[in-house]
């Protein structure tokens, strides 16, 4: 039988990640935060320039008892998109191919998935035609693939897709294609006492899996776009089931929205990459106070890609506008980084 969904928006399918359309990184440091570490270089993989000096001046002087600009230790958070920002989201969001490739999966135990669209473009392979079904397939696709199973049973399928799955560019798990100088970054931060938290617009189920190992960001500091839930007791075995709902839409304007549900502190210090980290960044640095906003800006289509004002995934346009008068800090990617992912170091 197959689920479909009505009354999810635009909105709703940005909820989980999705545009229209681990060998894990090693990571040092605890997941509390911890006392200053002295080091010659804590940010290796960056370039020495601008950008690098207004990250390291900016931990200077909030991490520096009796300056002007002190942030007491309980008030140091700093919130992080996930897609684009800690790691690549091209050729689409990596929940949308996890979500795909769980369509083609269960097409061995439901046969009847192949009469019907658009599961049937997605088991054949045809672009053109998921892209003529347009934000409804997509849908279609996440509603069968996101719900009616326990979170439990979840949990292991987006573990077992990471074990096994491989990018189609770069042949690598996908977990493989985080930015080496992002993860310094995350660890710099918490040296200094920052505690550090993911705040997409990505499923809050996906991420939890493999988040912690990943990033050093334990499940209680990831806030994500949610699906409804409900609790049941089968056989005295207590059990979460997901629903084909959405509960909650971690994007765009539901990013504050989210950080001042789920956190309860406004950041001092916000990275994204894309129009849908623009609330957050504005949320983070309008504020008084010293506060830092990053914009991670794609540009080296070699190493990795370049896009921004026109792409369907991570579209970066009226944040990049907005960056110099709110004095936000924009990362070129070609020239600030040394390096782009683990593996290239």
């Amino acid at each position: 039988m197959v689920t479909t969904v009505r009354n999810w928006s635009r909105r709703s399918l940005a909820a989980f990640g999705f545009g229209l359309v681990l060998a894990l990184a090693p990571v040092l440091g605890a997941f509390e935060p911890s006392p200053a570490i002295a080091q010659t270089d804590p940010l290796p993989s960056w370039n020495d320039g601008r950008t690098k000096t207004a990250i390291l001046d900016f931990v200077r002087r909030v991490t520096t008892e009796g300056s002007a600009d002190f942030v007491p230790l309980e008030e140091r958070v700093a919130t992080f998109d996930n897609d684009g920002t800690l790691w690549s989201e091209q050729p689409m969001y990596f929940q949308v191919l996890f979500a795909m490739d769980r369509v083609k999966e269960m097409d061995a135990t439901n046969p009847a998935l192949r009469d019907t669209q658009p599961f049937k473009a997605v088991i054949d392979g045809d672009r053109a035609a998921l892209a003529a079904l347009g934000e409804k397939g997509l849908l279609d696709i996440i509603a069968l693939t996101h719900s009616g199973l326990s979170v439990t049973d979840f949990d292991a399928i987006v573990r077992k897709w990471l074990a096994t799955a491989r990018h189609p560019r770069f042949d690598r798990p996908y977990t493989e294609l985080v930015f080496q100088p992002m993860l310094e970054l995350l660890n710099f931060l918490r040296a200094n006492g920052f505690k550090t938290f993911i705040v997409s617009g990505g499923g809050i189920e996906f991420m939890r899996p493999w988040v912690p190992s990943t990033y050093g960001i334990p499940p209680e500091q990831i806030v994500g776009s949610s699906g409804k839930t409900i609790f049941k007791l089968n056989d005295d075995k207590p059990v979460i089931e997901k629903l084909p709902a959405v509960e909650f839409v971690d994007d765009g304007p539901g990013k504050p929205v989210g950080i001042n549900r789920f956190i309860g502190r406004r950041p001092v210090f916000a990275a994204g990459n894309s129009d849908g980290d623009l609330e957050m960044l504005q949320w983070t640095t309008l504020n008084t106070g010293a506060r830092f906003g990053l914009l991670v800006h794609h540009t080296d289509a070699v190493r990795e890609w370049a896009y921004d004002r026109n792409s369907e995934v991570g579209r970066l346009d009226k944040a990049l506008d907005q960056a110099p008068q709110r004095g936000w800090t924009v990362v070129d990617m070609k020239n600030d980084w040394k390096v782009i992912y683990p593996f290239q170091k």
